[in-house]
């Protein structure tokens, strides 16, 4: 009896307990609304600066050469934004390109909008991944010889691309990119997955200002708008963006044509073909003096080409013809 009256207590305080370890509804809600902590928060940074830091975030591959970035300084693999920047076809997914568009986030619009980053690439490491086993790039610093990657804040330089670790381009305060020797100015320096608010504020700032001023990310002219084109409509000119229609009289009045001169009519038929009307004018003026050479040289032939050939002004003028009238035979050789 003892023991039963054992077993019940012991049964009844293991269900006290159990029921006392199941979190209430206010706890949970107090626990999903609670902040990361600071160790919390850096562990998910270093987290996604591993990923971002060996995956191209557009075609989920490793990040191998050759490699580019866009303003913000987000590292992907070039077949990659080639491949997005191409017109969408039937074999690509809506999705697929949706969810691209999201990852970049209106930033690249055509490959001017990039830079090609020069890593020096050290060695190749194996990594598992879904996929199987891949190989991983490893870089480090051209002047630091510090690896670059996850913990390193690293920056590369425009236009030239060229990689180095922040500490070695702050300590050496060159003016010229120390591989190439390409100037730049610090405006241009990228930092690479930045995480720091200012660096990410002043990148913003940045394509902001090359934006207005008609530049892109590679300080390459941002592509202008398509030219003016005119069309003529019941003999009145409209261009296509939507200005003032003139008539084509009034243009004929205001801006009188220019005279050019007309080919002369035996060179016609060589520049028939020369659209160009100023082409055409030269190349009858070549052939005209060219007749003109001609003429004359076939006007100033030598003596021996104009002894073959009667000339009705000479004074004296024998009967016969040049094979009787050039030879005679002496009287003393007659026998």
């Amino acid at each position: 009896m003892v023991a039963g009256m054992l077993t019940d207590h012991l049964v009844n305080a293991g269900a006290d307990s159990t029921l006392c370890s199941i979190p209430t509804r206010r706890e949970l809600v107090k626990e999903a609304a609670r902040n990361p902590t600071t160790t919390e928060l850096k562990e998910s940074q270093n987290t996604q600066q591993e990923y971002y830091w060996t995956t191209c975030p557009l075609s989920q591959r490793p990040l191998a050469t050759p490699i580019v970035s866009d303003s913000s300084g987000k590292l992907y693999n070039k077949d990659a934004v080639l491949e997005f920047l191409l017109p969408a076809g039937d074999g690509t997914p809506g999705r697929i390109r949706s969810d691209n568009e999201e990852v970049l986030e209106g930033r690249v619009k055509s490959i001017r909008d990039v830079v090609e980053v020069k890593f020096e690439v050290v060695k190749e490491t194996s990594s598992v991944r879904k996929g199987g086993n891949m190989k991983v790039e490893k870089w480090v610093c051209p002047v630091a010889r510090k690896e670059l990657g996850p913990g390193v804040k690293a920056v590369y330089l425009v236009p030239c691309g060229h990689a180095f670790s922040d500490a070695a381009v702050k300590e050496i305060s060159a003016e010229a990119c120390l591989q190439c020797n390409t100037p730049f100015t610090s405006d241009h320096i990228i930092p690479i997955l930045p995480t720091a608010s200012a660096d990410i504020a002043k990148l913003a700032v940045r394509i902001k200002n090359l934006k207005e001023n008609g530049f892109t990310h590679s300080l390459k002219k941002a592509p202008g708008p398509s030219k003016k084109r005119k069309k003529i409509i019941d003999g009145r000119t409209e261009t296509t963006d939507g200005a003032t229609p003139m008539a084509e009289s009034d243009t004929n009045k205001t801006a009188p044509k220019p005279t050019i001169p007309q080919p002369s009519s035996s060179s016609t038929a060589a520049g028939a073909s020369i659209k160009n009307a100023a082409t055409a004018s030269l190349t009858a003026k070549v052939l005209k003096d060219e007749k003109e050479r001609n003429k004359k040289r076939r006007l100033g032939m030598n003596d021996n080409l104009k002894s073959l050939f009667s000339s009705g002004e000479s004074g004296t003028r024998k009967d016969g013809d040049f094979m009787t009238r050039g030879y005679s035979i002496p009287a003393d050789a007659k026998r």
